[in-house]
Parts: structure tokens; sequence; C-alpha cells
């Protein structure tokens, strides 16, 4: 299947000159850039291309792509509003940790009740995706999901910031209180909230945030100087995560690819430690020992994801 016009273009201006990186010191500067990008109209793709090549850290390289994997998911959010996704409680994220409930109305439509932690953007996101159980759910280990619209601001969502993270300590993260939130029909989405949502979100989160990151190193290698060979590796990568986004992110096979390329994209992390250490006293060279963690987030998920998708394919080969 060829590639979307403007990710093909996207791709191609990833190995190109990026225009000045000022210093992005904050959200609030860091959306001042993202919102213009957002309002072209871009496919997934290219917004994660883009919005990576043109971060000045990887913090935001990171945001870019967060964003981009939920219009991947949700293509129908506005494409100017930063969004975040609601899942993980005080027990996790597994189905059967999630205790915020949607409780039918009498009248018609939902109310919606429960709390979430490290929502990443939630102080700033205008839409809120709340994986939520149905109150007539029976099962308590493998309960109904849904997840709902919320828009900050509506009565009866409060907002708390979490303190700075370690790593990428720029993006900011809240926990988010939910009491009988008025919600109607229309404001939840369709099919099942695990299988629809949340399962696939990893996926798209994964692949929408590596190609970002490495849009940035691109950028970042063009700025510098950084040896061609490691360039062309990068280009090799990024082509290989954006033919993935054409791909459906519930698939075996598309799991593994993204495996593969997961594991290219590592390489090109630890060359660039190598690259970044000719210069340890450059404050973006700190930064990025000081953001290296990010990339091990959920490594364990991940690994698991590979496993599971190798049972699709460690059986016999189907006759032709």
């Amino acid at each position: 299947m060829p590639m979307p016009e403007p990710t093909a273009a996207a791709l191609s201006d990833c190995l190109r000159a990026p225009s000045a990186a000022d210093e992005t010191a904050d959200v609030q500067a860091w959306m001042a850039r993202w919102v213009p990008l957002a309002n072209r109209g871009l496919p997934p793709m290219a917004l994660a291309l883009r919005g990576g090549h043109a971060a000045d850290r990887l913090g935001w390289a990171f945001a870019a792509g967060y964003q981009a994997a939920l219009r991947a998911l949700v293509p129908t959010l506005p494409a100017d509003a930063l969004a975040a996704f609601c899942v993980t409680e005080e027990g996790g994220n597994r189905p059967r940790d999630i205790h915020t409930t949607l409780t039918p109305s009498p009248g018609g439509g939902y109310t919606l009740s429960g709390a979430k932690r490290w929502t990443t953007l939630g102080p700033q996101g205008a839409i809120l995706l709340v994986t939520a159980r149905l109150a007539a759910s029976d099962d308590a280990a493998r309960p109904r999901l849904k997840v709902a619209r919320v828009r900050i601001g509506q009565p009866g969502v409060a907002i708390t910031p979490m303190p700075p993270t370690p790593f990428v300590p720029e993006v900011p993260h809240a926990r988010v209180a939910f009491t009988e939130v008025t919600l109607t029909d229309g404001d939840l989405l369709p099919g099942d909230g695990y299988a629809r949502c949340v399962k696939p979100f990893r996926t798209l989160e994964d692949l929408y945030v590596a190609a970002a990151v490495l849009a940035w190193l691109a950028g970042t290698a063009h700025r510098r100087g950084w040896p061609h060979d490691f360039r062309e590796g990068l280009a090799g990568a990024l082509a290989l995560l954006a033919a993935l986004a054409d791909e459906p992110p519930e698939a075996p096979a598309t799991h593994l690819a993204l495996a593969g390329a997961l594991q290219w994209a590592a390489e090109l992390h630890r060359q660039a430690d190598v690259l970044w250490a000719r210069t340890p006293d450059d404050p973006a060279a700190q930064r990025w020992q000081r953001d290296r963690p990010l990339m091990n987030v959920a490594a364990s998920a991940r690994r698991l994801r590979a496993e599971r998708a190798w049972e699709a394919f460690d059986g016999p080969a189907e006759t032709p």
C-alpha cells in the first residue's frame, strides 16, 4: 500500500535541515508550536514525524507522538485540542483494576465517578478519554469497559497536578477525579473499551512515540553534523515505522514487526549515546542522559506482547 503523500513528504523532510529549535522549556511554549501544526489536518504519522522533527528535546517529541497516537485511535478528536487517555488507577491498568464507573441515568445518558492517576498532559488536556466499567458489569475480573469523552471544565471534574517525573519533567501528569459527571450516550466511544481502545493504544503509542523520537534525533543529527551512516539508520527505521502505521494495530504480524522496529530504534539510541558523549557539558547532551529512561518504560509489556504474537506463528505452517 502506498504511503500517504503527507506522510511521505514528512519522512523526506526529516532528513533535511530542520528549522531552528528554540528553547521550549514548558508545555505552554510547546503548545504554541504544536497547535498550528495539528491544525494542518495531517495524518497521524505525518503529525508525529513533523512534531518530533520540530522538537528541541525528547520530551516534546514524546508529546507529539502521544498526541498523534490518540488521533490514530480516535480520528474524530479535534485537531487543535490536546487529549489525554485516562486508564491507570491506583491498582494498575488491567480491566480488573478499573473501578471508575459509568452508571446509567434514569432519564438517559450516564454519570461518571472515580479517579485516575498518571494522566499524561492531564492539566493541559482539553479532552479526556476516560476508561470506565459499566455499573451493570457482573464479572469483577473482566468488567465491561467503555471509553468516554470528558472535557476538562465539566462539573464534577477535578485535576490535581502531580510532581515532575525524574525524566522528561517538562511533560506534565495529573491525577483526575470524577464526581457524578453527566454524560450523554454520544459521549461514549463505540465498541468495547478494552478491545477497541485500551489494548490497541498500547501498540499505537509505542509506534507513534518511537517515530517522533527518531524524527527528533534526525533533526538533532542534522543540526550537529552527526555521521551519515547514523542518519541512514534513522531513515530506514523511520520508513519502517511509517509503513507500520497502515497496518492493523491488533494483528500479531504488526506486533512482531513493531518489536523488530523497536529493537532497531534501541540500537540507534545506543549510537546516539556515543554521539552525545562527545559533548558531555552540553545542556542538550545532559538532557538526553536525564531523559533516556523514557525509552525503557513498559519494556516488559512490550516483551509480553511479542511473546503472545509469536504464539500465532509457532504452530505448523498452513498448507498452500
